[in-house]
């Protein structure tokens, strides 16, 4: 199946930008969930052309906000000099209850939160963590 310029695509509109297959391994991973990320134009440019990697990215609270920490996005080839920071800090957005549920989880048990893959899904960027 091919997407939007002919980039395959997996079943249900989902684009595969970047894995991080070591964590499958370096983890015990309990249990998934879909974030939106909020991003500046150029890294959006930037997903569409695969350029991006989680090797070392993992998600944290700060005040009530979940933010994704480490994952990079390679500056745009076009940008100007409002092009983004590679590895600069991103907001993930979730419903409330779900980051209250994942803030219980993380203060109980010692969870960590890692970036499984990141995604475009009907044209809108995800993360699964």
């Amino acid at each position: 199946m091919k997407g939007k310029g002919g980039a395959p695509t997996a079943e249900g509109g989902i684009k595969i930008i970047c894995e991080n297959r070591k964590a499958r391994h370096n983890y015990a991973i309990e249990d998934r969930i879909e974030a939106g990320l909020t991003l500046k134009g150029t890294e959006v440019k930037t997903l569409r052309d695969g350029k991006a990697h989680l090797q070392d990215a993992y998600a944290i609270f700060r005040s009530d906000e979940l933010f994704l920490i480490n994952s990079h996005i390679a500056p745009y080839t076009m940008g100007n000099r409002q092009n983004h920071e590679p590895t600069r800090t991103r907001k993930l957005l979730l419903h409330r209850a779900e980051l209250d549920k994942l803030w219980g989880k993380m203060e109980t048990r010692g969870y960590s939160l890692i970036p499984l893959k990141m995604y475009f899904k009907r044209g809108i960027a995800k993360v699964e963590l």
